[in-house]
């Protein structure tokens, strides 16, 4: 089926630049990608692996597709999981990205892939005259769907960039009259004060984490550009998206649902039902997987058709027996204009019953104490949500998907001298 979808698209589109390499300057009209895709060895595994960022991570998609292997694409570095291939109909595998646990497998047949490259073309109105500037990673579940799904079954051309260094996302950008960019959080900060986001930027995504309030309004006030906020999961694709055209007023609106995708809340979590929803985990299955349902471990609020997300459920501070989602505490942490960065987690407190101590991670602007910032919380939130421990840092990096650890800015506090 995507194979065959994407021979289509050859054909319809068969003189038009598909693919481009920066800097190499390689490129491929569609006739010419489909004419080498044919050419290829033959797979000789029932599972297939892709990996890299460049023109032959795209034709070893093809090469599985054409020949019904499974495909698993892996990032950079990353060595080949020891799985058995899945039976059919599963033609494609996405490892989780083990923010809150092991990385799993989840297993996807051709409709739910293709399923999940037309919510996100239609929701996100894609278009082949805005080429996309790939710098994010392919293999990722977002880059995969943002970036390869749309050139192979939409026709929207990829350019290539192999770095996401300001200097080459600005030049590998040049000569082009419209572009759509997605990034991380991370990334578009970098790109926003290096002064490096493409001029002829069309359309603005960011996914991987929440997009700060305080980033999406500096770039809509500098370029008059909005970036959409995009959330997705590798077990079921798109979620919801932004698709308004100002700046949100609450970093903690995900969105409307994408378009095909249906959301409610179960038990203070969102769950997803959708033809993009994979199969199930694997080889090990899991019950909060299948039959075109996902319940993820996302608090959310459901208000006038929009998603707030309030943390996840698993990472929610026992104190004393009362809950809280760190992520609240971030939220009003970070409105303080001296915190640039913060996170919150729980430290395991002492004793048989179990109760934490609430901690926070803190990079400023300029010099504050922690009683300072106690007395501006306790203006704000109940004392007994106010942390407890602080450690003052330089910078909270997030990781290559734009996402700070909790786990491991845990570990770094609880390792401390």
């Amino acid at each position: 089926m995507l194979y065959e979808r994407w021979r289509q698209i050859a054909r319809e589109r068969q003189d038009a630049i598909a693919l481009r390499e920066f800097p190499s300057s390689r490129c491929w009209t569609f006739a010419e990608l489909a004419d080498a895709a044919e050419k290829l060895p033959a797979a000789d595994q029932p599972l297939m692996f892709a990996q890299g960022h460049s023109a032959g991570f795209v034709f070893d998609v093809l090469r599985a597709w054409r020949d019904q292997a499974v495909l698993c694409p892996l990032e950079i570095g990353q060595p080949n999981p020891a799985l058995p291939a899945p039976p059919k109909p599963a033609c494609h595998l996405k490892l989780t990205s083990a923010t809150t646990g092991p990385a799993r497998a989840v297993v996807f047949t051709a409709e739910q892939i293709a399923a999940d490259a037309e919510n996100i073309v239609v929701t996100m109105g894609l278009r082949p005259d805005w080429p996309n500037l790939g710098a994010i990673s392919l293999a990722h579940s977002y880059g995969f769907s943002n970036l390869v799904l749309p050139l192979l079954l939409h026709g929207i051309p990829l350019v290539l960039a192999d770095s996401t260094l300001p200097e080459t996302v600005r030049r590998a950008a040049e000569n082009l009259a419209g572009l759509t960019l997605p990034g991380v959080p991370a990334l578009w900060r970098t790109w926003h004060e290096t002064n490096a986001i493409p001029a002829a930027t069309r359309q603005a995504i960011s996914a991987g984490a929440p997009l700060p309030a305080d980033l999406e309004s500096a770039v809509y006030q500098a370029r008059g550009l909005k970036i959409h906020n995009f959330y997705g999961s590798t077990e079921c694709g798109g979620i919801a998206y932004d698709a308004t055209e100002v700046p949100r007023a609450d970093e903690t609106c995900a969105g409307t649902p994408m378009r095909n995708v249906t959301l409610d809340c179960q038990d203070g979590c969102v769950r997803v039902a959708s033809r993009a929803v994979g199969q199930g985990y694997w080889p090990a299955a899991g019950g909060s997987l299948g039959q075109g349902i996902f319940q993820t471990g996302d608090l959310a609020e459901f208000r006038d058709g929009q998603v707030f997300l309030r943390g996840r459920l698993s990472e929610q501070i026992n104190v004393a027996g009362r809950k809280i989602s760190p992520a609240a505490i971030e939220q009003v942490l970070a409105m303080h204009p001296a915190v640039r960065e913060c996170v919150v987690f729980g430290l395991p407190g002492h004793g048989a019953e179990r109760h934490e101590t609430i901690a926070a991670c803190v990079a400023v602007r300029e010099n504050i104490s922690a009683a300072e910032l106690k007395q501006f919380l306790l203006a704000r939130l109940p004392a007994w949500q106010l942390p407890r421990e602080w450690h003052f840092v330089d910078s909270l990096a997030a990781n290559e998907r734009g996402k700070i650890s909790r786990a491991d800015w845990r570990k770094k506090f609880l390792a401390r001298d």
